[in-house]
Parts: C-alpha cells; structure tokens; sequence
C-alpha cells in the first residue's frame, strides 16, 4: 500500500506543527510541511532528522502562486501523490472594533486567510483529484467564523472573524464545485498557541476563554479527519471534538435545490 500523503500549511509552529509532529509518527505516511522561512523552521528540522524520509520541509507563503506551484510539483517529484491537504496558515494579527479597524489589516487577514487558502486549493486539486478517489482538502477555521455563534459576542475581532465567515463559505463552495472533493471547515478550539496569548494581551475578554492544549486540539482535527466522509462531514462547519458548529442562522443539512439556500 503506497504511503499516505499530507500537506500541511504553516507548519512552523503551534497547531501546524502539531499535526506534522503527530502524522510523522504515523506508519506509512509522508508529510510536507509548509513554512514561509523554512530555514528558521527549528522545530521542523528536528522533525526531518526525527523521522528521516517521512517529514519534508518546502517553501510556502500564502498567496503566493508561483511557491504553492512549485510545492506541488515537488510533491509530486518525491512521493507521486497527494491525499490530505491541511489549510492551516492565518494570520489574526489585530483586535479592535470595527471603527478603528484599519483597512489594511481587513485586507491583510482576508489575502492570507481566504485567498491564501484558495491560491493553495488550486494548485493542490489536480494531483489531489488524481491521486485518490476521495481527496480531502481541510480548512483549519475558527469559532470566530460563525456568524451566528461569534457575531453577537463582543470580541474585537472584525478582521479575523469576518476573514474565517469567508473561509466557511470558500469550503463550503469547494464541496458543492467538487464532485468527489471532501472538504470542509474545522475550528480547532480555542488552543495555547502565540496565536491565542496574542488575543488574550489585546482583548479583555479573550482572557477569559478556556484553552486547551496543541495536542488535544490536533487529536480531535485528526479523527475527525481520519474518520471524515462527504456524505457524513462534507460541507460542514465542524468542530475539532465532532459538533456540527452554526456558521448562519439555520444549517442545512441534507442536499437542497439550487437557489434553496441564502
């Protein structure tokens, strides 16, 4: 049986590096790991001594069409296929109401966030779709992407939450395009990365929300991963412990009409 094939994005640090860690542990699975400077990717060099042939560092910056090209291509030089893809990189690198939102950090978080996300789908789909019937393509989402769950809470979050509700919508549309495509948003849970301490510095309230830690979050996204299906799971908003998330004001749930759903 040929090994199966990850790619995981922003895989320097917290979550990413979570999920490159717990994969390479697996038997017969090979993982590509995404980072911007991968020279500065410690932790991931450690991994590729680690588990020599089974963990492959390779350049990869969101957005970026030429890198996420050459990424697949080396992909497809060293192991000849692709099952996973694990859209981990975001960026949420600001907290404040909508009035003092700059402009700049709307359209910094939605570039990485969204866009990002889809320049990677789009060089990844073809080895993906020919390299298994049931390719599976993951958006690491968050909480904060609900519409109904977030929008109502007073967090400060405009940029970020409004970027991951667009990410929602981007796998959802992926799945509907996408005949034999799994793919579906996940949040991870709130988790201890410098991701959450960033929050919890420059937002009161995000002090008082529980975390968990990188490796109960990346236990729960990998079974429900593992486990996933397109009948089950795709098109879903999930969560990492297997709660189906709101991301409107109803969830459809089973197939509906075109124009059946606003």
């Amino acid at each position: 049986m040929p090994p199966a094939v990850y790619l995981v994005s922003g895989a320097n640090r917290g979550i990413g590096l979570g999920l490159v860690t717990t994969l390479a542990r697996r038997d017969n699975v090979i993982v590509f790991a995404g980072a911007r400077n991968p020279t500065a990717a410690a932790d991931l060099h450690a991994l590729v001594q680690q588990y020599p042939g089974k963990v492959h560092i390779v350049k990869l910056t969101s957005c970026d069409k030429a890198e996420n090209k050459a990424v697949v291509a080396t992909i497809t030089d060293i192991a000849g296929r692709l099952d996973v893809v694990i859209a981990n990189a975001g960026i949420s690198n600001f907290y404040g109401p909508s009035l003092e939102t700059p402009i700049e950090q709307m359209r910094d978080h939605f570039e990485v966030n969204v866009v990002g996300t889809l320049v990677l789908f789009q060089a990844a789909y073809p080895l993906l779709s020919a390299s298994t019937p049931s390719p599976k393509f993951i958006p690491i989402t968050s909480g904060a992407g609900s519409i109904t769950d977030c929008a109502v809470i007073p967090l400060s979050v405009l940029a970020y939450g409004s970027s991951k509700a667009a990410l929602n919508y981007l796998a959802r549309k992926l799945h509907f395009e996408s005949a034999n495509l799994i793919c579906f948003p996940i949040n991870p849970g709130g988790v201890d990365t410098d991701l959450a301490a960033f929050a919890s510095k420059n937002d009161e309230m995000m002090k008082n929300i529980p975390v968990i830690s990188v490796e109960d979050s990346v236990k729960g996204l990998l079974n429900q991963i593992d486990n996933s299906s397109r009948e089950k799971t795709g098109g879903m908003f999930m969560n990492y412990d297997g709660r189906i998330r709101n991301w409107w004001c109803f969830v459809v749930r089973e197939p509906v009409q075109m124009g059946a759903e606003m």
